[in-house]
């Protein structure tokens, strides 16, 4: 029985899935943690990865990197990094992307060139930033790497064994690389690390291989870590998936790339050949572990206490931008909590504004990827903040469309051994594995009560930011 194992090496930790290749049914996990931060040293990634990995790796016939996208992975001509990587929500870069925005012309043209608008998660946006305060590190950089793509290079045997490799999803979050035309930007690369031209890594196709271990196992091309989630859930025409994890994205599969002139939809590539606009916020699961720590109560205890409360919080409302954000693009936000009175300063109604913040945030994020004429018909919601039931029930009151939560499983790192069995099988489709068993929302018989959650938080958005218009939203207030 052939075997594959996939990784996912996230923000938070690195997990580590070993699957039966012909029926993708789980055989065994591993996991380890990250150190926390925005800037962190690549060699923890690949210890956390040994340690994920220990004793199942070495026994598989194929294996998959998907990673967090974005970060920014600077080596010398040895192959050494530089410096801490950046990673994706660093927004010290924030001021180097609006800087490249104007510097091409305005949003319309970059969305032309590579289907993504500049924001501070963004490599491009991170190389600026470098060239600009750490001139001599940009100096002794030869080589810019994505995480996933640092990852599967090791695995392959490293510097002086191996030639980078990427896939063509990862690099579509660069900023420098073309979903349209297939193909890197280099007249971007250099704009925006003043001049200098470092190699880059060649874009494999998406079931070609990117080299073997030492022990032998077929390495395939890996990907970005929202690609790996759409492989792993098997997503169709009408699936809309909106992940609530450390970031919160909410992203579709579609035949054709993306542009959106107003940096909300990011065209990014998928695994498969195919295409995956992306919308990203930066505050997703964190919303919740923060309110519960606030409020000294476990996650668990969290959901039993928004369910005691009706729909819209008494007027609470929670604009949830704890870590700045990205979409709006507000990187210097912080939150906001609206509509406090006697009445309303419990516990029960906190926890109901922070599920119904989230989730707004993430209901502004759908209304963008609608208005690029992505079909919603159904939702499916995945990631640690899914694991709260009342979640789920919230989300499709203010979706307003059927949700499915698919029961817990670590979807990045089974896509990333999806596409591993892909390679190793060398067919010109992913092996045809089960979709995951789903907890099933319906749509509420009457949507009044979403829409008027929906338009409390967008009178509280206007009323802090001035922006209380969504494109693409009915909800204008």
């Amino acid at each position: 029985m052939p075997t594959v194992a996939g990784v996912d090496s996230s923000t938070q930790s690195c997990k580590v899935v070993v699957c039966d290749a012909d029926t993708g049914e789980v055989l065994h996990r591993g996991r380890a943690p990250h150190p926390e931060g925005t800037e962190i040293a690549p060699a923890a990634w690949w210890r956390a990865l040994r340690e994920a990995g220990d004793g199942l790796l070495d026994r598989v016939d194929a294996l998959a990197v998907a990673g967090q996208q974005h970060g920014l992975v600077a080596l010398d001509a040895a192959g050494r990094p530089v410096r801490d990587a950046l990673l994706w929500n660093d927004t010290r870069s924030a001021r180097a992307a609006a800087d490249l925005v104007d510097e091409l012309g305005g949003p319309q043209e970059w969305a032309e060139a590579v289907g993504t608008v500049p924001v501070a998660a963004l490599t491009v946006a991170k190389l600026r930033w470098l060239a600009e305060h750490e001139p001599a590190h940009a100096d002794r950089t030869a080589r810019v790497l994505l995480p996933h793509d640092w990852l599967t290079w090791q695995l392959c045997g490293g510097p002086g064994r191996a030639t980078p490799v990427t896939d063509r999803g990862d690099a579509s979050g660069t900023g420098y690389w073309s979903p349209a035309h297939g193909q890197y930007r280099h007249d971007l690369l250099t704009r925006a690390f003043g001049g200098r031209e470092p190699q880059l890594p060649r874009v494999l196709d998406p079931f070609e291989p990117a080299g073997r271990t030492p022990q032998g196992a077929l390495v395939a091309a890996g990907t970005g870590d929202n690609m790996g989630a759409a492989l792993g859930l098997g997503i169709g025409p009408g699936d809309v998936v909106v992940s609530l994890g450390t970031s919160g994205t909410v992203f579709a599969r579609a035949p054709h790339p993306a542009a959106d002139p107003s940096g909300a939809v990011a065209g990014f590539a998928d695994a498969t050949g195919r295409f995956l606009p992306l919308v990203c916020t930066l505050n997703a699961a964190r919303v919740l572990t923060s309110t519960a720590h606030l409020l000294g109560v476990a996650l668990d205890d969290l959901d039993r206490l928004a369910r005691t409360a009706a729909p819209g919080a008494g007027g609470l409302v929670l604009l949830p931008y704890l870590g700045g954000e990205r979409t709006p693009n507000l990187p210097e936000a912080a939150g906001s909590l609206l509509g406090l009175r006697h009445d309303t300063m419990s516990p029960a109604y906190f926890a109901r504004a922070a599920v119904e913040g989230m989730l707004c945030n993430m209901a502004d994020a759908l209304d963008r990827l609608r208005a690029r004429h992505v079909e919603a018909r159904r939702v499916l919601v995945i990631g640690g903040a899914a694991r709260a039931p009342v979640v789920g029930e919230i989300a499709a009151e203010v979706f307003g469309v059927p949700v499915a939560v698919p029961e817990p499983e670590e979807y990045v790192a089974l896509g990333a051994a999806r596409q591993a069995a892909w390679a190793l099988a060398g067919t010109p489709e992913p092996p045809p594995w089960p979709r995951p068993v789903a907890r099933e929302v319906p749509a509420p018989a009457d949507p009044g009560p979403g829409r008027q959650i929906r338009a409390a938080y967008a009178a509280a958005r206007a009323t802090v930011h001035g922006r209380g218009h969504v494109e693409g939203s009915a909800v204008v207030p």
